[in-house]
């Protein structure tokens, strides 16, 4: 017996498909900005919305609050947390901290993405 989405673009994901990888990078980095911030908890919380020059654009916030739409993420002792929507999007991604010549800034290596723009916070599927 199968089962019919409301949505036919809907995809079924398994339990593995839906993470959110955090590299060592980030980790270290948001511990330091966690410290300094002074709050044991807060999360980095990563969304996802319409915008951008791409068509949907990543956003970073620092929260301390989970809901219960919300996933969370941990590695090192810190947590990431997204929305049940923005996983459509980012499921099997790489939340990552680059540190180079241009700025330091949080990425998401997205294998979901199709494109993306040269500003790296933009992205299509």
């Amino acid at each position: 017996m199968s089962t019919m989405s409301a949505d036919p673009f809907a995809t079924e994901m398994t339990a593995d498909e839906r993470v959110l990888h955090i590299t060592e990078a980030a980790a270290k980095r948001l511990n330091a900005m966690i410290e300094a911030e002074g709050g044991k908890d807060l999360m980095l919380r990563v969304t996802v919305s319409g915008g951008g020059c791409s068509g949907f654009q990543y956003g970073f916030t620092f929260d301390d609050k989970v809901t219960p739409d919300d996933l969370t993420f941990e590695r090192d002792g810190v947590k990431v947390v997204t929305d049940e929507m923005s996983m459509n999007l980012l499921a099997g991604s790489e939340v990552d901290y680059k540190d180079e010549l241009v700025g330091a800034y949080f990425a998401i290596n997205n294998p979901n993405a199709a494109s993306s723009c040269g500003c790296g916070t933009s992205f299509a599927v």
